[in-house]
């Protein structure tokens, strides 16, 4: 029969071995699980150094008959930050303005293009850094300390060295009264430039007065501008007819409805949504005032897209106003007003000024008298307004004192005979001085 003390030594062996057998299954499995947690951080690590990885933006495509254009303005810098879709930069066309937007939140990195540079389309413009306003900039790395070196050596090696005190120093304490003498006198001389005259023959005149000159680059719109009006000039057969308008009755009806209408519609009642009414309606009447010459054919147009001219600083350009034809004096001035704004802020669009068969320009508003309006091709007329001016003219045979507008069509006497022409005018004129009969049309 086995003694105790074996049956105590067997049973302690036992509890040895199945203590070591659960201590290498703790280590497998921890093992196992340090292995799948370094695997899950890899991958965190690489998708968010994929996610804050820099992109490259690029001119983006602004419209078929677009290929490149002007960078006119940064409105970001290296360093600022951006939201989704705010705006980067602006580049100019010789049609509209383009806005390059971020395409998501992030810091600007470099910029790839300078100001007035020409751009085209897919050429790389500027890198974006994203994430929530662009990354933090990296810290500044620190000296590593050795815990184990005495304070005084840590603090010569983190701390500069202060330069020996020379005699001078000496004399004076230790502390120099002044800085350098040289680096002073440099600083005077950065400070106050000189200012170098270049001495002028004795011989020449003295000129009074400013003589100086100015070149500034023609922005592209202002170069389209001329362009298509000097080929106005080359292609059409233009000619010019005058006719005057008492605007009594008009100047009344507005005077006694403007103030319903503002209140009601939140618009402005004008005189241009009567002439471009009296205009739509008259077009329909002198189909050929609203065609346009393709090749050698004629298109004729059933609907009315009136070009509105709008000066803006950058030159003038022609919004149209859709399907004229069916709408009243209020969503006229809506539409009108709405691409005015848009006008002024550069925020037309292609689609905006895209097509028109027929322009009214108002250069009244500006003063002027009389005019001969340029046609805005391919269409085949335009008209122009001019200042209202009180004039005597002859009424049932009284001579009396009305408002007058003088107003100017110019056309194309390839498709415009004068007859036609003469009867758009005057089709215009008797609208206008009775507006009346526009409900009547």
């Amino acid at each position: 029969m086995l003694s105790k003390r074996v049956i105590a030594a067997a049973r302690s062996r036992a509890f040895l071995s199945s203590r070591n057998i659960q201590c290498r299954d703790t280590a497998v499995s921890l093992s196992k699980g340090w292995k799948v947690a370094d695997s899950h951080m890899r991958r965190a690590q690489f998708h968010s150094s994929h996610l804050l990885q820099a992109e490259t933006i690029k001119v983006p495509q602004m419209a078929e008959s677009i290929s490149e254009g002007t960078l006119r303005s940064w409105s970001k810098q290296v360093g600022d930050s951006v939201e989704a879709d705010e705006e980067v930069a602006t580049i100019e066309t010789d049609k509209i303005d383009v806005s390059v937007n971020a395409p998501k939140s992030g810091k600007i990195v470099e910029l790839l293009a300078k100001e007035d540079d020409t751009v085209s389309v897919g050429q790389d413009l500027f890198i974006i850094e994203p994430g929530e306003g662009g990354a933090s900039p990296a810290p500044q790395e620190q000296k590593k300390v050795d815990p184990e070196e005495p304070k005084d050596q840590q603090l010569d090696k983190t701390t500069p060295e202060p330069p020996a005190p020379s005699s001078a120093d000496k004399q004076s304490g230790g502390i120099p009264p002044e800085g350098p003498k040289e680096s002073k006198k440099e600083v005077k001389q950065d400070s106050k430039p000189k200012e170098v005259k270049s001495k002028a023959p004795s011989a020449a005149p003295k000129v009074p007065g400013n003589r100086g000159e100015t070149r500034v680059k023609m922005n592209r719109m202002r170069l389209r501008i001329a362009e298509r009006l000097k080929e106005s000039q080359n292609a059409a057969a233009s000619l010019t007819t005058f006719n005057e308008i008492d605007m009594s009755s008009l100047m009344e009806m507005r005077k006694k409805y403007k103030d319903e209408v503002l209140k009601e519609h939140d618009v402005k009642l004008g005189f241009m949504s009567a002439f471009a009414r009296a205009c739509a309606l008259a077009l329909k009447e002198i189909p050929a005032a609203n065609a346009s010459i393709e090749g050698d054919e004629i298109v004729y147009h059933d609907y009315v897209d009136l070009s509105v001219a709008v000066a803006t600083p950058k030159g003038l350009v022609t919004p149209v106003v859709r399907n004229a034809e069916g709408m009243g004096f209020v969503d006229i001035e809506k539409e009108i007003a709405a691409l005015g704004t848009k006008a002024r802020d550069g925020k037309l669009t292609l689609e905006d000024m895209a097509g028109g068969t027929f322009t009214i320009s108002n250069g009244g508003v500006f003063g002027s008298l009389y005019g001969t309006p340029i046609i805005n091709l391919p269409q085949s007329a335009v008209l122009g307004m001019h200042a209202i001016k009180d004039k005597p003219v002859v009424v049932n045979g009284q001579i009396v004192i009305r408002p007058i507008m003088v107003v100017a069509l110019t056309y194309d006497h390839r498709l415009l005979d004068g007859r036609e022409a003469v009867t758009f005018l005057v089709k215009v004129r008797d609208y206008i001085e009775d507006p009346r009969k526009m409900l009547l049309a």
